[in-house]
């Protein structure tokens, strides 16, 4: 049970956000640019972004509705999801998205936490300073998401098939006039 009185059969930030529309449509549109906008970095790839630091902030939530967005746009299954959170490294992903997810892991510890050294490796595998970017404010934007869910006490489906379903039409739908009762 979440620790304010929220809309009720609305799990993970879908109950906040119907709590207050006002602040949702701004975070909705924040979403909505980093994840979906055009980008050089794959609509899936940014979702696995946001995956691997809402699984390092341990949001339930977050990591399952993100991973099944992940899972539908990069084409696999979850066990592949979960191998890339657990340990990226060795993960069949681009060598450019290990070094991304490096440095997205680094934010979600302390924005201090990423060095030159990081961005320069990432730089040499391809990455651009708009995907630079992108991965950090993502990083930092989904500890901001991830901690909003979760210190508001709310609920989430434990069965993560819920997530994977709901997936496709997130996907179609997209986050910018995003409605929590749906």
């Amino acid at each position: 049970m979440a620790y304010i009185e929220l809309p009720e059969g609305l799990p993970g930030i879908r109950g906040p956000m119907a709590f207050r529309p006002e602040t949702a449509q701004p975070l909705n549109d924040l979403a909505e640019a980093l994840l979906r906008s055009e980008n050089s970095l794959t609509r899936g790839e940014r979702e696995l972004i946001a995956t691997y630091v809402s699984h390092l902030n341990d949001c339930f939530f977050c990591q399952n509705a993100h991973g099944g967005l992940a899972q539908h746009y990069l084409a696999c299954d979850m066990k592949f999801i979960d191998g890339v959170k657990e340990n990226f490294q060795h993960a069949d992903i681009p060598e450019k998205i290990k070094a991304l997810l490096t440095i997205a892991g680094s934010v979600q510890k302390s924005g201090k936490e990423v060095t030159e050294a990081q961005v320069e490796h990432a730089r040499s595998l391809g990455a651009t300073d708009k995907e630079i970017h992108d991965t950090v404010l993502i990083a930092a934007s989904f500890c901001m998401f991830n901690r909003y869910v979760d210190g508001l006490g709310t609920s989430a489906p434990l069965d993560r098939e819920f997530y994977i379903k709901r997936a496709p039409k997130r996907a179609e739908e997209g986050y910018s006039g995003y409605d929590p009762y749906q």
